[in-house]
């Protein structure tokens, strides 16, 4: 018999399995000494001469005998019991490691009731809402944002209509009474300018722009306050009306506005610096050196605002004060700086190329409209009367429907899945959605797996 591990029971008694008394097999012919005296015992591992007793006591049944052994054939080996590579009761098909058929393909790995049963795989995040309760992937936090705009449609069109009319009114009033008399960019396309004429209609242009930019950034920064309270609830699985996310909003209006007014003043702030020297120094030296100056003040302004791009939302969500919400947004954006700047980015130009999609036509409608028709567009002039703007303008309001509801949806998501991530926040949405067990492990499963 074999003595493989597995295969037989170490420890057997001598007679394997031969009743008392019986007649015993024929000796072994390599024994010292020839014969041996009945009465002497045969040498064991345990060494020469260890004596048994007469009286043994009956050895463990490995399987039910199915009839008369031949007292001169030594018994069979045992079968094999559910040890490695064990078949287990079921047959080729059963759970356990033996069964090329089972559940858990060749050797049931990972079938229930057999070698590594235990583990499935973590278990699925709980998805009360629009998002799943885990961190979170840069499609992730765009499926979001869009679910929130398609499952809270009326409240999300409800806003962020409001928002944009309110914008482009002002942006339209601002270029039909200030902005288009001062602006002239056609010298800036027409060769014989001089350097004079060209040097005043670059500034009238980034006026215009910048009132513009300034103009649209608090629209957004308004309409993402008060999305806000839209995509948190939306996140919990649960809807609020629009009188509802104002109410919420209402009480950090003002922190909100004071929020931006610090947020545009720190980067006007940083963009003289940068200019000044070379203002200062005057001549094709110091030219060049505002140019260089302007470049990196907008490296830091870029930096500067996504360093504190989630101070929005935690000032609305966890109703703190400014330098709360600035500090707030600096730990949460440490050390994930590229990763917020690049969903941003890319949300900002998944948004902007579908609304330029409905805003381009409305523009160049507003231009064959307006005064002088499209060849006045196309020659670069802003001056084109108030058909051109209301036009435009109606335009931008669409683009906007679009483009307010994204970036809010993806500003305020960020702000969950850095919480998720540094503070366990899924936890506390888990509790307050209603998830029942969720954070504890499940049955079966390894701890810290």
């Amino acid at each position: 018999m074999k003595d493989t591990p597995g295969w037989a029971s170490p420890g057997s008694a001598p007679s394997d399995g031969q009743e008392p008394g019986a007649s015993h097999p024929a000796e072994p012919a390599d024994r010292p000494g020839g014969t041996q005296p009945a009465d002497q015992p045969a040498a064991t591992p345990e060494g020469p001469g260890t004596k048994w007793s007469k009286e043994q006591p009956p050895p463990a049944q490995w399987s039910a005998p199915t009839g008369p052994q031949n007292p001169a054939q030594p018994p069979p080996p045992p079968p094999p019991g559910p040890g490695w590579g064990a078949r287990p009761p079921g047959g080729p098909s059963g759970p356990g490691y033996g069964g090329p058929g089972g559940p858990g393909g060749y050797g049931g790995h990972g079938a229930p009731g057999g070698w590594g049963a235990g583990w499935g795989g973590p278990p699925p995040a709980a998805k009360p809402g629009v998002i799943p309760l885990r961190p979170l992937g840069v499609g992730e936090i765009l499926d979001g944002a869009v679910s929130t705009m398609r499952t809270h449609w009326r409240t999300v069109l409800g806003i962020s209509l409001t928002v944009a009319i309110v914008v482009q009114v002002i942006v339209v009033l601002l270029q039909g009474l200030v902005l288009d008399d001062t602006t002239g960019t056609t010298a800036l396309t027409d060769p014989s300018a001089t350097l004079d004429e060209q040097t005043r209609a670059m500034r009238d242009t980034l006026l215009n722009s910048g009132v513009v930019f300034v103009i649209a950034l608090i629209g957004t920064i308004a309409a993402t306050a008060l999305l806000t309270a839209v995509t948190s609830r939306a996140v919990l699985g649960r809807s609020v009306t629009t009188g509802e996310a104002w109410r919420d909003a209402r009480p950090q209006v003002p922190r909100l506005f004071g929020l931006i007014f610090l947020l545009l003043l720190m980067a006007a702030g940083v963009a003289a610096l940068g200019v000044l020297p070379g203002a200062l120094l005057g001549g094709d030296a110091g030219a060049a050196l505002a140019v260089l100056g302007s470049l990196g003040s907008i490296v830091v302004v870029v930096w500067l605002l996504v360093r504190f791009s989630l101070a929005s939302p935690a000032l609305m969500l966890e109703k703190q004060g400014i330098r709360k919400s600035l500090s707030r947004s600096a730990k949460l954006v440490r050390g994930s700086w590229w990763r917020i700047f690049g969903i941003q980015l890319l949300s900002l130009i998944i948004a902007n190329i579908v609304a330029m999609i409905v805003v381009v036509p409305f523009a160049l409608l507003g231009a064959a409209l307006g005064e002088g028709g499209l060849g006045a567009f196309a020659a670069g002039r802003s001056d084109l009367g108030w058909t051109y703007l209301i036009v435009s303008g109606v335009g931008s309001v669409i683009g906007s429907l679009i483009t307010f509801p994204i970036t809010a949806g993806v500003s305020v998501l960020l702000y969950v899945d850095q919480r998720i991530r540094r503070e366990a926040l899924d936890l506390d949405l888990a509790r307050a959605a209603g998830v029942q067990g969720y954070g504890t492990p499940s049955p079966g499963t390894v701890p810290g797996s």
